[in-house]
């Protein structure tokens, strides 16, 4: 089932952003999962991040994401040095305010003038990081607001926005608690059409004008790998043959309500790909006996991974050094592959030296960090059982 995708030619296919009068390639590039050298986030591969951002530019990309602390707090500054030459005036440019990070209303500014410096541009869209009811009140109660649109009519940013991970009730807390929203970026696949702001809130937030910006369209990679052949059974009765990454994306594209897609990109291949598949995407591309056969998938994926875990780093770096996604992701292998034994052996690798559940203070932070709201400490318990030598 999973088959090449040549490389073709095709155009870009751009969509309306929200009420803007500006449309966005349907395909976004995250700066989250940039190539690296050796195991260190931290360690950005530059000469070849930088040329896949830039082929995607070439390629009719037009919307580059971004954050603080992504890549250990360096991919702003890849960015800002890929944008260089010139493409800086072919892209609109957002990056994010670290909500959990502030303590005190000094820190807006403290960590936007910082944003600056590594840009060494100003971006177009500033939004608040990964609000949940909980940040979204610490901010509000902060004066974030008043602050933002201070920076915004002095010409530092064009456009508010947010970034979310909670659940439906107070996603739409906060879409309606200011009529500016420029959009909601969302966690949305078709696996999680129920979790976080749902599909519900993705219309909610649409029908109020909102651009939506799709993250995690893959769950963190893992509808872009090789399914259980039980998975593959369902999508041997696809009326069409794509790979199981495009069958992601195409889903997300085949909706009105989405503006644009973001993908963490990782290697030159990927971002052809997706650029491939971005070029043949458009709302109603899909036919109902396709769309079905994506819910058969959905309830055949529902239980396979016991940890709902998408690798996006929030809990790193663990005040222990637990290597929390690592952990998960060999784990969530391990029970749904049946690869126990295999999992066995990446747990006790070189790898995790160090950096293994026996580390594990339950200190909590990583749940407070967790946009997943994780009961991570409880996991970790169960994965190491699982994991650890026979007894």
């Amino acid at each position: 089932m999973h088959v090449w995708q040549p490389e073709g030619s095709g155009v870009m296919q751009y969509r309306q952003f929200g009420k803007l009068d500006w449309k966005v390639s349907a395909l976004g590039f995250g700066a989250m999962r940039l190539p690296i050298i050796g195991e260190d986030p931290s360690k950005i591969d530059e000469p070849e991040a930088i040329k896949m951002i830039r082929y995607a530019v070439d390629h009719g990309v037009n919307y580059i994401d971004t954050a603080y602390f992504y890549h250990m707090n360096k991919s702003e500054i890849l960015v800002g040095k890929a944008l260089k030459d010139g493409y800086r005036q072919k892209v609109k440019l957002a990056t994010k305010l670290p909500c959990d990070m502030v303590e005190s209303a000094k820190d807006f500014d403290r960590f936007f003038n910082e944003q600056l410096i590594r840009l060494d541009t100003k971006p177009d869209f500033y939004l608040l990081h990964g609000l949940g009811a909980h940040s979204w009140h610490k901010v509000r109660d902060l004066g974030v607001m008043k602050w933002a649109e201070k920076r915004q009519a002095d010409g530092y940013f064009a456009h508010l926005a947010f970034s979310f991970h909670d659940e439906y009730d107070a996603f739409k807390e906060i879409v309606d608690a200011y009529d500016n929203w420029t959009f909601a970026q969302v966690m949305y696949n078709y696996i999680d059409v129920n979790s976080q702001a749902t599909s519900r809130g993705v219309k909610y937030a649409a029908d109020k004008g909102l651009g939506i910006v799709v993250m995690e369209p893959l769950r963190g990679g893992v509808l872009a790998r090789t399914p259980l052949p039980e998975i593959a059974k369902v999508w041997e009765t696809a009326p069409r043959k794509l790979n199981y990454p495009e069958w992601g994306l195409q889903w997300l594209w085949n909706q009105p309500e989405i503006s644009v897609v973001l993908s963490g990109m990782t290697t030159m291949q990927q971002v052809k790909d997706n650029i491939v598949a971005a070029n043949r995407s458009g709302v109603g591309t899909l036919n109902p006996a396709e769309l079905a056969v994506i819910d058969k998938v959905r309830e055949a994926y529902r239980g396979l991974y016991p940890v709902p875990c998408t690798a996006c780093r929030y809990c790193q770096p663990c005040p222990n050094d637990v290597d929390i996604p690592r952990i998960f992701e060999i784990y969530n292998d391990a029970v749904a592959y049946n690869i126990q034994n295999v999992g066995r052996m990446r747990y006790s690798g070189p790898r995790l030296e160090g950096h293994r559940v026996d580390k594990c203070t339950e200190c909590n932070q990583c749940v407070e960090a967790c946009p997943q709201r994780i009961a991570i400490p409880d996991w970790l318990k169960k994965a190491e059982e699982f994991l650890g030598p026979p007894k």
